[in-house]
């Protein structure tokens, strides 16, 4: 397993996967999600070492992103009934072994419950009340347990999953009587999941590995698969870099390798990345609608919003930004610019840190017409739209063998007010 290839960090872009940006916002408009599903493919690739690569579909859960994926050997990881059913329509089988498709959540809404419980969908639980709300409606069938190891990590609170200011996973000590629990039911605990949040570094995921074990050995015999869950990082600034991806596995394998020999029978090592496939493989493309001089501030102000990339105002993430001359003149110095949207809110800017502090971002010089594009914006993108303001939510399209294709039609004014009504 090699190191990933990293995709080029570019101020002046006139291409996307090999189709003219010009090209891409003349044909399909902007604001537009585009994805290149090559990238995708490679990262999938990347990860071929362990046993089951199950795609975390909340990075980005379009139709034909599934499908591509799931025609390349993916499983899939849903969250909410809605994710299982996209699963089912691209063509997952509901039932397998490993699961095709695996529910993982803290809580079953009515829907969830009713729609796994009616086609098999193994079940991850992550709460002790959904082993007691599954096991009353599906007594005997097979469960996954994930465990809140009492220890997270994330690049922003928020995207903490451990520990006990966290709401995900069964509380480590709490694992004895959660299969007690099980056990009355008839549910057989055979696979044990473990998420502490996105950035994963190996110094945490060393004390992932020593928990799972210890977790696993108390589960006892039953257990047959061990997930790492997700988290793995991708570099957003250029100064960042991948994790080793050779001793990532290692870690895993090696704790693995332990439980094999203590419990006398194969362990299905899985991982469940979302981010890593799909971040890098996404651009937001939008146009420059205005240039702004705020006192000794340029503003470059975009007809994309935080209604389409929410991941700036929610936690101060910074994406890459490069500029597409509308005219072609690549010869353009480099300013100072704050990047905006157009929402009737101040916080709608791009280029802001943690605690919604506006900071410039040094930029080629453009102009009203030139296209901006907002880069590794594949995962937590399009997932996260809202409709504030009343904005449709943007265009998908997907690009592989050289071919741009639409795999999501633009919203409609009319598609907005459709659920509506308002009586006589």
């Amino acid at each position: 397993m090699s190191m990933p290839i990293r995709p080029p960090f570019v101020r002046l872009r006139t291409e996307i996967a090999g189709i003219p940006v010009a090209q891409l916002a003349e044909q399909f408009g902007t604001p537009l999600f585009v994805y290149d599903g090559s990238w995708m493919l490679r990262r999938l690739g990347d990860l071929h070492r362990f046993d089951c690569v199950r795609y975390a579909m909340k990075a980005c859960s379009n139709l034909a992103v599934l499908d591509l994926l799931r025609r390349h050997g993916a499983l899939v990881d849903c969250v909410s009934a809605g994710e299982v059913r996209r699963a089912l329509y691209v063509g997952y089988p509901a039932q397998g072994d490993p699961p095709p498709i695996v529910y993982t959540a803290d809580i079953f809404d009515r829907e969830s419950l009713a729609l796994v419980v009616q086609e098999g969908i193994h079940v991850n639980c992550g709460s002790p009340d959904m082993i007691r709300q599954y096991g009353a409606v599906a007594p005997g069938r097979e469960i996954t347990l994930r465990i809140n190891p009492g220890f997270g990590h994330g690049h922003h609170l928020k995207t903490n999953t451990g520990g006990e200011r966290s709401k995900h996973g069964i509380w480590y000590e709490q694992l004895a009587a959660c299969l007690e629990e099980a056990a009355e039911f008839g549910l057989r605990v055979t696979g044990l999941h473990m998420h502490i949040g996105s950035g994963t570094d190996l110094e945490h995921l060393a004390q992932v590995c020593g928990a799972m074990e210890k977790a696993v050995l108390k589960a006892g015999p039953t257990i047959r698969s061990i997930s790492g869950g997700g988290g793995l990082p991708i570099p957003y600034r250029p100064e960042e870099q991948y994790v080793d991806l050779d001793e990532y596995y290692r870690l895993w394998d090696r704790t693995r390798q332990r439980l094999q020999e203590a419990l006398g029978h194969p362990i299905r090592l899985e991982i469940e990345p979302g981010r890593f496939i799909v971040a890098e493989a996404g651009y937001l493309l939008s146009e420059i609608r205005a240039v702004k001089q705020q006192g000794q501030f340029t503003f470059y102000l975009v007809d994309a919003g935080f209604n389409n990339l929410a991941r700036p105002i929610l936690y101060g993430a910074y994406h890459p930004i490069s500029i597409c001359p509308a005219e072609g003149d690549l010869d353009r110095p480099d300013i100072e610019a704050i990047v905006g949207g157009p929402l009737c809110e101040s916080g709608d800017i791009f280029t802001q840190q943690e605690g919604g502090f506006v900071v410039p971002r040094r930029l080629p010089k453009a102009k009203v017409g030139d296209w901006l594009i907002l880069e590794r914006a594949g995962a937590y993108g399009f997932v996260m739209g809202s409709n504030y303001n009343s904005k449709p939510l943007a265009a998908e399209v997907l690009i592989q063998d050289g071919q741009a294709r639409l795999v999501r039609r633009r919203q409609t004014f009319e598609d907005l007010i459709r659920e509506e009504i308002f009586p006589k």
